[in-house]
């Protein structure tokens, strides 16, 4: 297939409730930013343009077009890649899918997109990152074909598993390696949930300094 990497837009996933964090975690310190700073900084040279799906007036000081669930509910995250196959379907432009990125892994390849793509088969496929033999539905390439669909599968209350929504289409892992710091490594997709996951955020990221 050809395209360029810089052809798909892209999405930031930030409409969870944070709930172990027990306050926003998207907005939790992280060396010198702000978590979300970071994916912000990862992701936006790997995409067209960008958009930020979360809810509420906090959003707005990231200078990202928002684009909140359409889903009412808190319906996880395909309501949040519902909600951007929508937004960029009404903004058209010549790309076959979205990039979604989560708001709480600061450390995801800075190749993401084009690894991604280079396993891209057809407009229809999704592609999805993947490190220690398992996949990571939100960091992934969803096409816009899809959005009809998913419409229809979160239209059911019960239909909320990400994965089970994977098993009905065409999908193709891509592994990536650890990231490797001089002292330590880390799972390219490791997400800050928790206290005690940002502790260990923190620790990776200065040892990337060191």
């Amino acid at each position: 297939m050809t395209s360029t990497v810089r052809a798909f837009p892209g999405l930031v996933l930030a409409g969870g409730l944070s709930r172990r964090m027990g306050s926003n975690k998207a907005l939790c310190p992280l060396g010198e930013q702000q978590l979300l700073h970071h994916v912000i900084d990862k992701i936006a040279p790997q995409v067209s343009t960008l958009a930020l799906n979360a809810v509420g007036e906090w959003g707005k000081g990231f200078d990202l077009p928002l684009v909140p669930d359409t889903k009412i509910g808190h319906a996880g995250p395909l309501a949040g890649i519902l909600a951007g196959l929508e937004h960029f379907r009404d903004h058209p432009s010549s790309a076959s899918h979205i990039l979604t990125v989560p708001s709480d892994s600061p450390f995801f390849p800075d190749d993401l997109a084009s690894k991604l793509l280079d396993h891209l088969p057809d407009e229809n496929s999704i592609v999805i990152a993947a490190s220690k033999g398992q996949v990571h539905p939100v960091f992934a390439l969803w096409p816009l074909a899809l959005m009809e669909d998913l419409q229809q599968w979160l239209a059911n209350d019960n239909n909320r598993r990400i994965r089970s929504f994977l098993a009905r289409h065409p999908t193709i892992g891509v592994s990536f390696p650890p990231v490797e710091s001089a002292t330590s490594s880390i799972d390219p997709f490791f997400n800050v949930n928790t206290p005690e996951e940002l502790a260990q955020a923190e620790t990776f990221l200065r040892s990337l300094s060191a």
